[in-house]
């Protein structure tokens, strides 16, 4: 078995999609290991990168299969690629036990469509499995209170990077 510190992280990308007021976009996950309680199960759009694809290109892509979105302008993206690692009980259950965390593309992005739009339970035209069961938007200070702890770190720079794009 290959020791934690010598797995790789898995390469994926984020977005923080706002609305005209100003909120984020944040989806409450239908399962996975990691969620431990219903007040740490939100979190933002993100999905894994596919070898050889654009960083923006798969944001749009993940962004449409979790939430049927398409309507967004590029506001910004965060510099550096932002890390975290799972727990160390939870490797041989998340990604089958493959990767010791995530490495993170984010991009802020600004909602120009109408609501009606979004679509959690049957995104990316009922093509793709709903990985959220409620989505709702979100002062992005709440951020970092609603996502699992081991996410935390990532989700507070994003906060910090992304605030210019709330006011």
């Amino acid at each position: 078995m290959t020791r934690f510190e010598d797995l790789p992280y898995r390469p994926c990308v984020g977005t923080a999609v706002f609305n005209r007021d100003g909120l984020v976009f944040v989806g409450r996950r239908t399962e996975g290991p990691e969620h431990v309680d219903l007040v740490h199960a939100w979190q933002m759009p993100q999905g894994g990168l596919d070898h050889d694809e654009d960083t923006f290109a798969c944001a749009l892509r993940e962004l449409y299969e979790e939430t049927s979105i398409r309507s967004v302008e590029r506001l910004g993206a965060v510099d550096d690629w932002l890390t975290y690692d799972i727990p160390r009980a939870l490797v041989g259950q998340a990604w089958k036990g493959r990767y010791r965390g995530q490495t993170q593309k984010w991009f802020a992005l600004g909602f120009t469509g109408d609501e009606r739009e979004i679509d959690i339970l049957t995104p990316g035209g009922g093509a793709h499995r709903p990985e959220f069961v409620q989505w709702r938007w979100a002062a992005i200070e709440e951020l970092p209170d609603l996502v699992v702890p081991f996410k935390r770190g990532v989700y507070e720079r994003v906060v910090k990077e992304f605030a210019k794009f709330a006011q």
